[in-house]
């Protein structure tokens, strides 16, 4: 199965990075996953030309296929001005230009990290409505790191309990018509020359 995770951090390190990479990490112990992670700090000049020319360049294009293909979604961003960082927004907001239905029914895992635990409820109140608006299935665990969760109790748990939840609901994307290769052609290629 594909697990895609979309990382906002801005800085290097990041501890917006380091939150998906353990929540990728403790979901691969539930299941079997593939892992990418799509950096949107990476992508930020190709989101802003994005908007400006109504084309996205191929690193963005790659990064919104990667989204749209995958059988699980880990979304973490860091908390500004009490929500999701604009960065994070214009993503998304792309991605569903270029397809309204890209992450419909896809199972999504919402984290964010912030400076202080006041700001936890940005889960429930900007990322939780966010993907059900994009008519994802937001699992019930979310989770948040404030800079005083890293290394205390809780934090550990919380991970394991949202990637568990994760792994539990990830099926592999059912093949699409496209992809399906006529009968016709399945036999030609059975008989000998």
């Amino acid at each position: 199965m594909k697990l895609v995770v979309v990382s906002a951090g801005l800085s290097v390190p990041s501890s917006t990075r380091l939150l998906a990479d353990r929540l990728a990490a403790a979901t691969g112990r539930h299941a079997d996953v593939e892992i990418q992670v799509v950096e949107l700090r990476d992508l930020a000049v190709e989101i802003a030309h994005n908007y400006v020319t109504g084309f996205p360049g191929p690193e963005l294009s790659a990064a919104a296929e990667a989204v749209k293909g995958a059988d699980g979604l880990i979304a973490v961003t860091p908390v500004f001005s009490a929500s999701y960082s604009g960065l994070f927004k214009s993503f998304f907001d792309v991605l569903t230009v270029l397809d309204k239905d890209a992450i419909a029914g896809t199972p999504v895992l919402i984290a964010a990290t912030g400076g202080t635990p006041r700001h936890s409820l940005v889960l429930e109140h900007a990322l939780r409505p966010l993907f059900a608006y994009l008519r994802a299935v937001v699992l019930p665990t979310a989770v948040y790191a404030a800079s005083e969760h890293w290394g205390a109790d809780g934090l550990d748990e919380r991970v394991e309990r949202a990637a568990a939840e994760l792994a539990g609901i990830m099926r592999p994307a059912p093949v699409r018509a496209e992809e399906l290769i006529p009968f016709e052609k399945q036999l030609a290629a059975l008989r000998p020359e």
